[in-house]
């Protein structure tokens, strides 16, 4: 600096920021976006559902506590629900899980195109929820569905089978139509898992003279527990509340033999006009979500801690 020079004032800005500010900048648009999105709105439910909200009554809220919860848990209807929905999360989650390890041990296998394979599974996880509703619900049409077409040309029926119309199909044609869907899920998920054995352990175990059945059970079934277990959990939570694959396919009938959990709290709220007792039943929906998630949770570090 030559004589004369005025001396620069030191900048304010040079002194870096903590690294706490620095993270809580970054972290405050997402945090804002979900407390309006997510918090906000499982507020107002918690306090609706403390009323007796009725759209055929406005102006009139009075107060019940947790009069909507008790309503609901001695409910037939509810009960009933719960029972359709819990059938179908066990149903479809043990067989996508099932056909899932299948798939995923058939992908897995040293051959040509197997890039092909790969892409042709996953195209039914691909397409959107409604479309594949849709697709179904015109492939068990008992007019003009081509499952109706099928069997009465090799001759497993003779007279169209209204499959969506009738008690005893209903429900199984809805379970057909999510597994084909899922599956693929389920079979990249166990996929990745099953890429991260070591090959070395399977010629080891053949050099000692186990099959492949035993290598199944001994070593590729125990190693993939881990991703198993969180395919489970999502799984799980995603067909307890399942909505918009029964509601296209069926509408919860004929009659409720189709009608879950979700679809009796849709019902609820947006059909009787009965908000209090419909936030009330999404909250009971959210807690046994919850308490399933719990179970596996610990049974995923029981897993982990066992391994180790």
């Amino acid at each position: 600096m030559t004589a004369g020079t005025p001396r620069r004032a030191p900048s304010t800005w040079s002194k870096p920021w903590p690294e706490a500010w620095v993270a809580a900048a970054f972290v405050a648009p997402a945090a804002f976006v979900i407390l309006l999105v997510v918090v906000v709105p499982l507020g107002r439910a918690a306090w609706m559902s403390l009323f007796d909200i009725q759209l055929t009554r406005p102006g009139v809220e009075p107060f019940v506590g947790l009069g909507n919860y008790i309503t609901q848990l001695t409910s037939p209807g509810f009960w009933d629900s719960v029972y359709k929905a819990a059938f179908f999360t066990i149903v479809t989650t043990v067989l996508e899980l099932s056909l899932g390890v299948g798939l995923a041990m058939l992908m897995d296998q040293p051959m040509r195109f197997r890039w092909v394979l790969r892409s042709l599974v996953i195209l039914p996880w691909a397409l959107p929820t409604i479309v594949n509703a849709l697709m179904w619900r015109w492939i068990d049409n008992a007019t003009y569905g081509s499952l109706n077409a099928l069997l009465n040309q090799v001759g497993l029926v003779h007279d169209y089978v209204p499959w969506l119309s009738q008690d005893s199909t209903a429900m199984w044609m809805v379970i057909i139509a999510d597994v084909w869907k899922m599956t693929p899920f389920c079979a990249i998920l166990i996929l990745a898992g099953l890429q991260g054995i070591d090959r070395g352990l399977f010629e080891a175990a053949r050099v000692d003279g186990a099959g492949s059945i035993a290598i199944f059970r001994r070593i590729i079934l125990p190693l993939l527990t881990p991703i198993i277990l969180i395919v489970l959990v999502l799984r799980t939570m995603e067909a307890f509340k399942v909505f918009d694959v029964i509601w296209i396919m069926t509408g919860g009938g004929p009659a409720s033999s189709t009608q879950t959990v979700a679809i009796y709290a849709y019902r609820t709220a947006y059909q009787g006009y009965d908000f209090g007792q419909g936030a009330a039943l999404g909250y009971l929906i959210a807690i046994a979500i919850m308490l399933l998630a719990a179970v596996y949770l610990w049974l995923l570090r029981r897993t982990g801690s066992t391994s180790s």
